[in-house]
């Protein structure tokens, strides 16, 4: 095999490995867990606000109840 024939084999297999890595690193995407990637999806947002209230809200008459 000539140095030149070589060099080709070479860089294609370069450019191969590029490819594959761009693959693999879209396939893998966002590695943090799911509950990190979702922090901070609402901030105000409305509609969210109003759920947490009605939330607080909720908890709070279950907290007078058992007084």
């Amino acid at each position: 095999m000539s140095a030149a024939s070589l060099k080709e084999r070479v860089d294609e297999l370069e450019r191969e490995v590029r490819q594959l890595k761009l693959v693999v690193e879209k396939a893998n995407g966002d590695q943090r867990p799911w509950w990190d990637r979702l922090a901070g999806a609402f901030k105000d947002d409305p509609a969210f606000e109003k759920i947490v209230r009605a939330g607080r809200k909720y908890r709070k008459s279950l907290a007078r109840g058992r007084r």
